[in-house]
């Protein structure tokens, strides 16, 4: 089933990249038993995916438009993934030109870039799934090479998650620190230095972006600031206006 799927959306020019458990062993040779395939595509080429995918016979329909469509047949499930669901971590074209050659499943594909799995995986802090064991899996099995500026970039206004992640490694595997560059450490750690020095007092509350079940008494009762709505608000709109100039 994986092999007809790889192969109908490369045979129709989809430009997308395998995530999920896939790239997991790609990097780090992690192997997980999975019924899932994870695909990563830019928003604008989902909707025609599941068309394909649709075309052949699988059941399939749109979860949520800011970041998910699903198709399912025999068991076996087809996630498309076009960002995060809190909005805040987008894919786009970069992440497929990037995407590392591979075959899988005897079809010619590609999966995600370490950089762009590790950027994947920065909001998956639920707490019915926290994905901070496979990032430092990842730094760990790559030795750390990786290309951090992509990483840093990636990252952009929520490298807090990015050193939180770091954090947790180093923790882990102490003897392996230098697996992050000690630029990286010294970057990181003084932005966290001035922030915590030069605190913002208006600065937003931030916890639904991490999970909106846990967080749900800050904005229910406490009053405070949903800023998931937001980022999910202006996602929509930025899709909306793609297909519209589409």
């Amino acid at each position: 089933m994986f092999s007809a799927v790889l192969a109908l959306l490369e045979d129709k020019k989809v430009p997308f990249a395998v995530a999920g458990a896939f790239a997991l062993q790609e990097h780090t040779g992690v192997c997980r038993d999975t019924k899932d395939l994870d695909v990563f595509l830019a928003a604008e080429h989902a909707e025609a995916a599941l068309g394909y995918l649709g075309e052949r016979g699988f059941e399939c329909e749109v979860c949520d438009p800011i970041w998910l469509y699903k198709a399912h047949r025999d068991g076996f499930f087809v996630d498309l993934i076009t960002g995060m669901s809190n909005a805040a971590v987008v894919v786009d074209d970069s992440w497929i030109a990037r995407a590392k050659p591979v075959v899988l499943h005897g079809v010619r594909t590609r999966v995600l870039a370490p950089e762009e799995l590790l950027a994947s995986k920065l909001f998956v802090t639920r707490r019915e799934r926290f994905d901070g064991s496979d990032i430092s899996h990842l730094v760990y099995g790559t030795r750390g090479r990786l290309d951090w500026q992509r990483v840093l970039y990636l990252a952009g206004e929520h490298w807090e998650m990015l050193l939180w992640a770091l954090i947790l490694f180093r923790y882990v595997y102490p003897g392996q620190t230098h697996y992050v560059p000690r630029q990286v450490w010294s970057d990181l750690m003084s932005r966290f230095q001035t922030a915590v020095l030069r605190p913002q007092s208006g600065a937003p509350f931030r916890g639904s972006l991490i999970d909106d079940k846990m967080f749900a008494i800050d904005v229910k009762e406490w009053g405070l600031e949903n800023l998931l709505d937001e980022y999910r608000e202006r996602r929509l709109r930025n899709i909306g206006s793609s297909s519209q100039a589409g």
